[in-house]
């Protein structure tokens, strides 16, 4: 049978899969491998078409009746939170916004701890910055490569929505999660959640072997940028929840099980 998997191009995902779509580690599964935007990740869900897909934690409530959360595969953790950003110098009011999506985790803590904004413009994450610097909008949410790359811009941090999220919670930050459709059997979906964090262990151990495979689908080239992309959004997480990751999903989104 073959299982449709929809991840995003960025490098986090692409770091974590490479094992499984690359034939790395041993598997007789039948994947058909899409990449998208998280947004557009988030609404295929939404429809029921992925058998297995990336998507923002803040969705997840939307769909939780016919998907599942797996416990391997998350980015969660801490210090890496979305970045509110405005032009250098700006001293006006933020009353419009440049979000990556509206069904974002990014977009569910703008509207947490800035309520005052008047109108949220969804946008491709990867145009957020540049929409920001021409004056389209007063501010913007910084998510993947792009809140490593902002201060080269004419830009400066407003907030980081992360450390606003942990002085809260004093829990680690829920960005996005795998989820798989319930109709799969169970012991399938155990299948595919212990060969996804063995994938994970692989690329820890064998860092580089993913690195032709993350630039061809990465925004940013750099081999530093990469590096701390994959640095902040891969952990133990990723592997496993474990009590505090479920603690914090919880926190964020209900009981999801």
């Amino acid at each position: 049978m073959k299982i449709s998997l929809h991840i995003s191009p960025c490098p986090n995902d692409t770091f974590a899969f490479d094992a499984i779509v690359n034939g790395r580690i041993a598997h007789d599964l039948d994947l058909a491998v899409e990449y998208h935007d998280i947004e557009v990740l988030n609404e295929g869900v939404l429809r029921g078409e992925p058998d297995i897909s990336k998507i923002s934690y803040a969705v997840y409530p939307l769909v939780a009746d016919r998907y599942r959360l797996l416990d391997s595969g998350s980015a969660l953790g801490r210090g890496n939170g979305q970045l509110l950003v405005h032009r250098k110098g700006e001293t006006g009011a933020i009353r419009k916004v440049a979000s990556p999506g509206k069904h974002t985790t990014a977009n569910a803590l703008l509207m947490r701890y800035f309520p005052e904004v008047e109108q949220v413009d969804q946008m491709l994450f990867s145009d957020i910055a540049a929409a920001v610097e021409r004056g389209d909008v007063d501010a913007g949410v910084l998510i993947h490569e792009g809140r490593f790359v902002y201060e080269r811009r004419n830009l400066e941090l407003v907030a980081d929505l992360g450390k606003l999220w942990e002085a809260e919670t004093n829990l680690p930050l829920p960005l996005g999660a795998i989820v798989a459709k319930r109709e799969l059997c169970d012991a399938f979906i155990a299948r595919f959640e212990a060969l996804l964090a063995e994938s994970v262990r692989y690329a820890f151990d064998n860092p580089l072997a993913s690195r032709d495979f993350v630039k061809r689908h990465a925004q940013e080239l750099e081999d530093e940028v990469i590096d701390k992309h994959i640095s902040l959004f891969v952990n133990d997480f990723t592997v496993s929840l474990g009590d505090e990751g479920r603690r914090a999903v919880e926190r964020l989104v209900g009981d999801y099980r």
